[in-house]
């Protein structure tokens, strides 16, 4: 008889666990808006969620600590005249944010580390360039204040947030729809998504497609790619008959696929979830109540089915914490944070170990805060992979960093002459808002130091009496 042998992995066992309900954010208002993004994006500092709001769009940044019922009355980040379809954090700066809306304009924030005392309407910067919604983001993996948008007018755009101006406009590839947009892990590639059914690989500064796959899935519902570590395309989207499916595809050679696996039939669509450093992808179907994970190999079957992790309530979105904000003394390789009607639950992906020692195997080098080139270095054609940091004895996130907006005079288009000079956050200016929230915060803490005083004086009068009447 033959033994069937197992095939050997350290992520064979990892498990998902909801948290405790202690550490879930409770009454927020999800967003009831009917788009395929996540509604939810987290960093090791913040937890940003898109939620209902009456005359316009508008969405909460809760720092993570901040567990339990939120205040019917928290502060906001509201200044769009139409829902927010999309938002996604800096991966080179915790405090900054961009959003995309239904109002065409995309917007930048910046928040700060302490709780305003009301709600953030000043955008450091918008920009405005599409002629329709807004629904794609995304930052430049390594280069810093790149910021990416695809919008429904079927536009690419590629911006330079330091200075408000459009680096690439990609504006005659994609005749429809742009479902999902994707970049390489060094910036120099990206793996779009259309409702014309084509899987395409552009480069962008190039303004032309490298390698493109019709009907990579041959369902008419959205497709989602995105780039593994290897170079590899996963894609996830539907079959003829409407059942769910994922592929995994070499650009190199689109005419077959590397794998191709038919799920379940449902009609959520598969949002890919993907962590580079185990080759991990999660897959988190809107309205589904579970998260599938498969560990991506170089051997067949090329993706390998770990496990499902279940739960009784349907997810409306998800967010995914980036390996630098994970704990890593409990061995946990990814967080999410599920988004139900009325809350937010993390739940926490670990990989059962004995040893409390730090796990070298489970924790390689991940991408830190620090951009590896500047906006002008990546579009004049050079290519970097992300700065790394070790995990080994956690991660800290540094301080509020000022995002600074220098918007070039366009009548005057000469090259600044002499060194170029970083700018500091000390350089940047106060905005009228920065300085009626410091106003308030003195001022509020002004009456606590009041209040308190008045009751030392009220306590001391209390002991005063008490002693005379004992004599």
């Amino acid at each position: 008889m033959s033994r069937r042998v197992v095939r050997q992995s350290k992520f064979r066992h990892v498990f998902g666990q909801a948290a405790k309900a202690d550490q879930a954010y409770e009454d927020i208002r999800v967003s009831k808006v009917t788009w395929d993004s996540s509604f939810c994006a987290v960093n090791p500092k913040f937890l940003a969620i898109i939620v209902e709001a009456g005359g316009g769009g508008a969405f909460i940044v809760l720092p993570l600590a901040k567990t339990g019922r939120v205040d019917k009355n928290y502060p906001l980040v509201t200044g769009h005249t139409a829902p927010v379809l999309d938002i996604d954090w800096c991966p080179h700066n915790d405090n900054v944010i961009a959003s995309a809306s239904d109002d065409t304009t995309i917007m930048v924030w910046q928040i700060p580390d302490y709780t305003p005392m009301r709600n953030i309407t000043e955008p450091i910067i918008t920009l405005e360039g599409h002629s329709k919604r807004v629904g794609i983001l995304s930052w430049h993996p390594t280069a810093r204040n790149v910021l990416l948008s695809a919008g429904g007018d079927n536009v690419i755009i590629i911006w330079n947030v330091g200075t408000g101006e459009v680096l690439l406009s990609l504006d005659d590839m994609h005749p429809d729809i742009i479902h999902s947009v994707c970049w390489n892990s060094n910036g120099s590639l990206l793996a779009t998504t259309c409702k014309d059914k084509t899987l395409r690989i552009v480069d962008p500064r190039k303004g032309q497609v490298v390698a493109e796959r019709f009907a990579a899935h041959e369902g008419m519902r959205p497709m989602r790619a995105i780039f593994t570590r290897q170079g590899h395309i996963f894609t996830t989207g539907f079959t003829r008959m409407s059942q769910r499916e994922l592929g995994l595809w070499d650009p190199n050679n689109f005419v077959e696929p590397v794998a191709l696996q038919e799920m379940d039939t449902s009609n959520g669509v598969l949002l890919p979830f993907y962590d580079a450093d185990s080759s991990i992808v999660y897959l988190c179907g809107k309205g589904d109540s579970s998260i599938r994970y498969f560990e991506i190999t170089d051997e067949p079957p090329f993706v390998h089915y770990l496990n499902t992790f279940g739960s009784k309530e349907p997810q409306r979105g998800m967010g995914f914490m980036p390996k630098r904000g994970l704990d890593v003394s409990k061995c946990e390789i990814a967080r999410f944070y599920k988004l139900h009607e009325r809350k937010c639950e993390p739940i926490i992906m670990t990989v059962p170990r004995k040893s409390d020692l730090f796990q070298d195997d489970l924790y390689p080098d991940t991408p830190g805060p620090e951009p590896a080139l500047e906006a002008d270095e990546w579009l004049s054609g050079q290519d970097a992979e992300p700065v790394l940091i070790s995990l080994r004895d956690g991660y800290v996130p540094p301080k509020h960093r000022e995002l600074r907006v220098t918007k070039r005079n366009i009548l005057d288009a000469r090259p600044p002459s002499g060194p170029r000079r970083s700018q500091s956050a000390s350089d940047a200016p106060l905005s009228q808002n920065m300085l009626e929230t410091l106003l308030e915060q003195i001022k509020a803490l002004r009456e606590q130091v009041q209040a308190q005083e008045q009751r030392i004086t009220a306590l001391e009068n209390m002991l005063c009496e008490l002693v005379d009447g004992t004599d």
